[in-house]
């Protein structure tokens, strides 16, 4: 079981940016899809973005052309760019891994680190 430590979150006035990172214990090179997910506050965990080890990314529409998600094999860790940052953005932030990138939804039954808060407030 490989382990996942985040880090890169902080505080940060809307439309600033933060990046995210996701490193991993162990090689991730054979895992296929890596994701990212957040919790706000009285909310549920949801997916924010997901990428396959070839490349493939996917978005939730709430973030789509502000974040983006990418990884380095070499470094073992993925990363989460976020730009535009919005208040409702705010949440404690995730990542976790799975086999196929649709799975990637399925947040019940998964292992989860500490995660990483980001805070967008002026």
């Amino acid at each position: 079981q490989v382990q996942l430590v985040e880090s890169g979150g902080g505080l940060v006035q809307p439309g600033g940016s933060l990046r995210l990172s996701c490193a991993a214990s162990r090689s991730i090179s054979s895992i296929n899809a890596m994701g990212w997910y957040r919790q706000a506050p009285g909310k549920q965990r949801e997916l924010v973005a997901g990428i396959t080890s070839g490349g493939s990314t996917n978005y939730a529409d709430s973030v789509k052309g502000r974040f983006t998600i990418s990884r380095d094999n070499a470094k073992n860790t993925v990363y989460l760019q976020m730009n535009s940052l919005k208040p409702e953005d705010t949440a404690v932030y995730y990542c976790n891994t799975d086999q196929f990138l649709r799975r990637l939804t399925v947040v019940s039954g998964r292992a989860w680190g500490q995660g990483t808060q980001v805070t967008v407030s002026s």
